[in-house]
């Protein structure tokens, strides 16, 4: 049976009665209730706070040393430790980052997975039992061969710091990476060697709550509904500096970044085009994911949607101000969008599911190039398909060059 697919979520002034009834609960089914509120609230609360911890999820089992002297760790077998391509690993607080080879199955032992440890970034192994895998690969433009400066882009909260990665060819047309949920600005280094190639300037920022600026007053996401504001500073920083034209490049999270600051900032005239990868076009459709892959009872994840979006729900959350997730649907509001989007989205995405993109592309086929990939997970199109992904930047890319040439 097919799932049902919640595509919109209705605003409404008060509490539905049947949350009322979810919420308070009488008699005999008061502490069921309770539980139920609890659980939304959990997962609200989850949805806009930032993660200060991360123990991690993959396990190191054993540390190999092959006969070239290469060092390679072996992983319980898990749909994270098998994701195809390239990956880097990192423990709690960051205590030890490494850059990690694509997956090989290790002889004799099905119940693992090999990766070989192709660079060490900082810290050691020793005592080391698990971390997290991210897609992130590297942790510096230099680790691609491009000289960075470190810059500072002042915004709504305070100094947030930033790579300029200053362009040859064409160094006025700007390329600001804006990251996702949970990630930092060395999300967005996987993009440089196609932006490298069309001799662009591409400032990679980062932006409230993110670890590196300064946190948003309520320590809370905005899922895009706040954090637009940090990305039109981007903007300004990069008109002050000789920018003409820019191209925002989202990933994940700051793909609804992206979207909002293109709708949204006084200064959306300077937007050119939008390239967003694995991006949130539609929140609500990602919500009801993750609770159903968390296995939350539809009722309850609306409850949680319902606490995000509304005023009544902020002393669970802690947000100051309610998410409007109306206005972070661009599948509800596709007529709305007004400039050229390359849209990369793996059609394997288990985090952000890919139909809201292609929604997104057969109701706007005029402004949306759609770009799908296989056997990627979140955000990691360029680390399964380098060459498709650099491909489809330089082709979109190469398009508007042209265009802004002839204006």
């Amino acid at each position: 049976m097919a799932r049902n697919i919640v595509d919109t979520l209705q605003p409404r002034s008060a509490v539905p009665a049947t949350l009322i009834g979810v919420g308070l609960g009488l008699g005999a089914g008061s502490l069921v209730a309770a539980s139920v509120s609890a659980l939304a609230g959990y997962f609200a609360r989850r949805v806009v706070t930032p993660e200060e911890r991360r123990t991690g999820n993959s396990i190191i089992r054993e540390v190999v040393t092959d006969a070239e002297g290469k060092l390679w760790l072996h992983f319980t077998k898990d749909s994270d430790t098998s994701e195809p391509g390239p990956c880097s690993f990192l423990t709690e607080f960051d205590s030890c980052a490494l850059r990690l080879s694509a997956p090989e199955p290790v002889p004799g032992k099905p119940r693992l997975v090999a990766r070989k440890i192709e660079k060490v970034y900082h810290g050691t192994l020793q005592g080391v039992r698990r971390g997290n895998l991210s897609g992130a690969i590297y942790e510096h433009p230099s680790d691609l061969g491009f000289d960075a400066e470190d810059v500072v882009v002042p915004l709504e909260g305070g100094d947030g710091p930033a790579w300029l990665v200053r362009g040859s060819a064409n160094v006025d047309i700007w390329v600001i990476g804006v990251h996702g949920r949970g990630a930092r600005r060395n999300e967005t280094i996987r993009a440089l060697p196609a932006l490298g190639e069309l001799g662009v300037t591409t400032l990679l920022m980062s932006y409230r709550n993110d670890g590196l600026a300064p946190g948003a007053p309520d320590g809370r996401y905005g899922l895009g509904d706040t954090e637009w504001h940090d990305v039109e500073a981007g903007i300004q920083f990069a008109l002050d500096n000789g920018a003409k034209r820019i191209i925002l490049m989202g990933w994940s999270m700051g793909g609804a970044i992206s979207l909002q600051t293109a709708d949204r900032s006084e200064l959306a005239r300077h937007i050119d085009s939008l390239i967003l990868v694995g991006p949130v076009i539609n929140w609500v459709d990602v919500l009801s994911h993750q609770a159903r892959a968390n296995k939350i009872p539809q009722s309850v994840g609306l409850f949680g949607q319902w606490l995000l979006s509304n005023k009544a729900g902020r002393w669970v959350t802690g947000q100051a101000a309610p998410v409007n997730l109306r206005r972070l649907n661009w599948v509800e509001r596709a007529d709305e969008l007004k400039l050229p989007t390359l849209i990369m989205h793996s059609r394997d995405d288990e985090f952000v599911p890919n139909g809201p993109s292609l929604k997104l592309a057969a109701l706007r086929p005029d402004l949306v190039t759609l770009k799908t990939f296989s056997k990627a997970g979140h955000t990691r199109e360029p680390n399964v398909d380098p060459q498709g992904f650099a491909q489809a930047i330089t082709g979109f890319l190469g398009k508007r060059m042209a265009l802004l040439e002839t204006i």
